[in-house]
């Protein structure tokens, strides 16, 4: 197998994570351009954020699913962990912009952080955590960014 084939993910794959970044990156500059309507593109923003957090919680009961060759108790705290973004989305959606942020940031970064304790027990492609941590990146700067203008 050619190394670089595992290094780099799929080119679909890369094309709908870094698409999936568009909204982030569209929003948080609409929010700076057209401050008339900044308050809609918050909630747009929030509302996008706390979609694909759900999302990327969902992997892990992907991944607790299959097994990947760990033990029950791990994949018990995978189904447990895969939830939580849901969780902090929601709660996310009901707070004021500027808690709304860092809840949604946090809570990017937290999953981050469990992708990495996934990785390491795990046998996942080699592109998955980098592709991780530059999406999570980019959706957390534009988080913090869209709520450092605040309505």
């Amino acid at each position: 197998m050619n190394p670089k084939s595992t290094q780099q993910p799929p080119i679909v794959v890369a094309a709908l994570g870094y698409g999936g970044l568009l909204p982030f990156i569209g929003l948080t500059c609409l929010i700076g351009l057209d401050p008339a309507h900044s308050a809609l593109w918050h909630r747009a923003l929030w509302a996008y954020s706390a979609v694909i957090l759900s999302f990327v919680g969902a992997l892990h009961w992907g991944f607790a699913m299959l097994g990947l060759t760990v033990g029950a108790q791990q994949r018990s705290s995978w189904y447990v962990w895969s939830v939580i973004p849901a969780l902090l989305a929601w709660v996310a959606l009901l707070l004021p912009s500027l808690f709304a942020s860092v809840l949604l940031g946090v809570g990017f970064v937290a999953h981050y952080i469990r992708d990495i304790g996934v990785v390491r027990s795990t046998n996942l492609p080699e592109w998955y955590l980098p592709l991780r941590r530059r999406l999570s990146l980019i959706a957390v700067i534009s988080i913090v960014a869209g709520g450092w203008v605040l309505p």
